[in-house]
């Protein structure tokens, strides 16, 4: 999320963690909103064509001189798809299709070449179906489906639903090896139920799920269905996983989510 304030630019996760410091070029960038907007959208890194969520996480993970260094490599985009407030005022009573339009103005407002960008949309069933069916080459991991309807909702609603494409999923984390500050990989709770043990995280993945776990108290010990042992600990954090995989014991875990 971006929020335009009156001398600055605020950029939030979906936790609410602030996360200006490693997007600070989308930062800058948000500088020629009027004071007052706020977008809600997804902060991106395209490399070689493709949306990489691993140079995503990898500048999430950064440090500032090391952020500084990956947005020079490969800048970010923002892509934008909902609008909450305008320098008029709080605007998420109303329909999405008037937000959309709304938010179309906004963006238009920006300078060109303005890394922040409005996602494309559809009425048409037959062109959804075709982006679908496309866009998974470019590394986009599925299409969403929103009624015009609806009011903003913060988190999951029943006014939309996003369609994945068949190799990627959510689960449930229900524990860990290694340590809490070190994790080493993931037992994930699947939506058939089995827990799974996952291939061994990325440095940052590790980083991301650590930050997460940094308030884990002590807990018992679990057993995935394999029969690999783990430390459980408190639900609520959900990952992506690859989906081609979880017919067998071990998954591989592609983001936070």
């Amino acid at each position: 999320m971006l929020c335009r304030l009156a001398e600055t630019v605020r950029l939030q996760a979906r936790s609410g963690r602030d996360v200006t410091t490693p997007w600070m070029d989308l930062a800058v960038a948000g500088m020629a909103l009027p004071p007052g907007v706020v977008l809600d959208g997804e902060a991106v890194v395209v490399v070689d064509g493709r949306v990489s969520f691993e140079a995503a996480q990898a500048r999430a993970a950064s440090s500032p001189a090391r952020s500084r260094e990956l947005a020079a490599r490969h800048p970010a985009l923002l892509i934008v798809w909902d609008v909450l407030a305008l320098p008029t005022g709080d605007v998420r009573g109303r329909p999405y299709e008037e937000r959309r339009v709304l938010m179309l103005d906004v963006v238009a407002g920006l300078p060109e070449g303005s890394p922040i960008q409005a996602v494309s949309a559809t009425e048409d069933v037959e062109i959804a179906q075709v982006w679908y069916e496309t866009l998974a080459g470019s590394g986009v991991d599925g299409v969403v489906a929103k009624s015009g309807r609806s009011p903003y909702r913060a988190g999951r609603s029943s006014s939309w639903k996003k369609v994945r494409h068949a190799e990627t999923l959510d689960a449930e984390v229900v524990g860990f090896t290694g340590t809490a500050s070190r994790p080493r990989a993931l037992a994930v709770r699947l939506p058939d139920g089995r827990v799974a043990l996952s291939q061994r995280l990325g440095a940052q993945l590790a980083a991301q799920v650590a930050a997460a776990l940094v308030n884990n108290a002590p807990a018992a010990r679990g057993r995935a269905a394999g029969g690999e042992s783990f430390k459980a600990t408190e639900p609520g954090l959900l990952v992506e996983v690859l989906a081609g995989t979880t017919r067998h014991a071990v998954v591989t875990v592609t983001r936070v989510r």
